[in-house]
């Protein structure tokens, strides 16, 4: 292990430079790259800068540019196609970073883990870092129990500290997917609807608005003829069981109705991810799904605002910045097998 480095500042272009310089397998360096992409992507919005400008303090040293790629390695050699995990714990109080004291999770972490299923635990101690968060956020395909498969092997990792009421371990299972054709089981949500037929136009896009920002998994409006023929809207929304309270009260301010149902409905998510570009030194979120990428509207509206292109424009240099990062080099046409 490499020593005394503890204080080394990198900015992501360093350490991106130092992954594609390493001969290491294509999909490793893949991996690799994207969990630096994700902490950089959270960088640049919190200290407002450009990724490749963005600098790593605690996450810039030799030992954390070791655990992202020694994970990336260890899932090569296990051969493991898809990263799945459970929700993700957090702790109370601060924690110590070259930034001074920050609240527990650090805002890195709560950035990274949008979208996330989480819960807080009440204990003063770091449960889930930066560094891990990136991990889950670039890795994961989805969130929640242990998928429907056959499992193969299974190990634990222990820290070294000691928590009160806690194993601290990280628990991992390997496991093969059920074969192709059959339909195993879907993650498990609520669809919490509503009937309007007294509400504005504005307030009805408030209320899908207040329902993604709560935490929602989806929100939509359907019109519909409610009785005696007037017209009405109803309005859905895709929760995670453990967020249906929140959400029923988010729902209920938001519209004034006098009644919300519920219906349980499964899932099954393609894998995605949430990856960052600069267009004109302003960072444009991009939705990455099978080798697709769509950059998020509200992001490219801003740029097109702010420099005067077109949305189409801004669009499409968007999508093309993040092909540029993710375009295999000349002749690395190949991949390892698992």
């Amino acid at each position: 292990m490499v020593r005394g480095d503890d204080n080394v500042v990198r900015t992501h272009a360093a350490i991106a430079a130092l992954i594609q310089a390493a001969a290491l397998p294509s999909r490793v360096t893949e991996r690799a790259l994207a969990v630096f992409r994700a902490l950089a992507g959270a960088e640049s919005v919190l200290h407002r800068r450009p990724v490749d400008q963005v600098h790593f303090h605690e996450v810039g040293g030799h030992d954390a540019v070791v655990d992202v790629v020694g994970t990336a390695a260890a899932l090569e050699v296990l051969g493991v196609d898809e990263v799945t995990a459970s929700a993700v714990a957090t702790g109370t109080g601060t924690v110590r970073s070259a930034h001074g004291r920050l609240p527990n999770p650090a805002p890195a972490t709560v950035r990274l883990l949008a979208g996330a299923p989480t819960y807080g635990r009440d204990v003063g101690v770091e449960l889930t870092t930066p560094t891990g968060a990136a991990l889950l956020a670039a890795l994961c395909s989805s969130f929640g129990p242990l998928p429907d498969m056959t499992i193969t092997r299974s190990g634990f990792g222990g820290g070294s500290g000691e928590l009160h009421d806690l194993p601290n371990c990280t628990q991992v299972v390997i496991g093969r997917r059920a074969q192709a054709g059959a339909v195993g089981r879907g993650q498990e949500a609520l669809l919490l609807e509503t009937n309007l037929d007294d509400v504005t136009g504005e307030q009805l896009g408030h209320a899908v608005a207040a329902a993604l920002d709560a935490g929602a998994l989806d929100a939509w409006l359907s019109a519909v003829t409610m009785k005696k023929g007037r017209p009405g809207h109803v309005l859905h929304v895709l929760v995670d069981p453990g967020r249906a309270g929140a959400l029923r009260q988010v729902i209920q301010r938001a519209t004034g109705t006098m009644g919300i149902r519920a219906t349980t409905v499964e899932r099954w998510p393609v894998a995605r991810a949430m990856e960052h570009v600069t267009v004109d030194g302003m960072t444009v979120r991009v939705k990455v799904s099978g080798g697709r990428a769509k950059p998020e509207f509200d992001d490219v509206a801003l740029v097109a605002a702010k420099t005067g292109a077109s949305l189409q424009e801004v669009s499409s240099r968007a999508e093309e910045a993040w092909r540029a990062v993710h375009r295999p080099p000349p002749g690395d046409d190949h991949r390892p097998s698992a």
